[in-house]
């Protein structure tokens, strides 16, 4: 049973983003509820990353209406994050950085750096923590911001292509990080383009196609046996 005060579901009432005449997100309807790690895939300007900003709160949508469950507290810490693509560090060390948005989030001085320690051992990053984020490599800056997320305990983490452009040994350890905050009980939404990482960090699939939610399912269904000939298109390749 959810908490009272928890912020999902978050539901979607048909919502559009609009750019001039152009839907980017096409009156999208949706309920996120807790438990399921959901991966939304979808061709290049299919309008996922979009999607996932606006229910960050990142963009504001054009019409429809985002509903949180409960309102997050106006001077707490957010109890929803984002980790971005290329994720925006701080010029400070490793465990700073940490720190820092711990501080933001109310967290009292003497509990602050325990806490950040503790967030980057949990992403394998402690033996980093006093080097400077810039120098770190792409994948342990992926890591770091994982870490930043983590220590605040979200209830809800979106991922915007966290893995893109990272090797397969960065990208492993990436993935690792998002299973086990799954496994403590935040809600997973991740975009990305690696049908490989859909199928092993995915329990649901949403699939987006010209700004229009085509197909939401488990995941073992999508990629076995897709409900339309769009899914199936982009699953052989040949959606643009």
């Amino acid at each position: 049973m959810r908490s009272p005060s928890s912020l999902l579901p978050l539901e979607l009432d048909r919502v559009v983003f609009a750019v001039g005449e152009r839907r980017i997100i096409d009156r999208v309807s949706l309920l996120l509820e807790p438990g399921p790690r959901t991966v939304i895939v979808g061709s290049n300007g299919a309008g996922k990353s979009v999607l996932l900003r606006l229910c960050h709160g990142l963009l504001v949508p054009t019409s429809g209406t985002i509903r949180w469950a409960s309102l997050e507290p106006a001077h707490g810490p957010r109890r929803q994050a984002m980790v971005f693509q290329r994720p925006v560090l701080l010029r400070r060390t490793a465990v700073a950085n940490v720190a820092y948005a711990l501080a933001v989030g109310g967290v009292p001085r003497a509990l602050r750096m325990p806490r950040a320690l503790d967030a980057l051992r949990r992403v394998g990053l402690e033996h980093l923590a006093h080097r400077h984020a810039r120098v770190l490599s792409g994948g342990e800056q992926q890591r770091l911001a994982l870490a930043r997320a983590w220590a605040l305990s979200p209830e809800v983490l979106f991922l915007d292509e966290p893995t893109a452009s990272l090797d397969p040994g960065a990208t492993q350890e990436i993935e690792k990080a998002i299973s086990a905050m799954h496994a403590s009980g935040t809600k997973i939404v991740l975009v990305t383009h690696n049908l490989g990482q859909a199928r092993r960090l995915g329990d649901e699939i949403l699939f987006m196609s010209r700004g229009r939610l085509a197909e939401r399912a488990a995941a073992d269904r999508f990629f076995k046996q897709p409900a339309s000939r769009e899914a199936e298109q982009f699953l052989e390749g040949e959606l643009p």
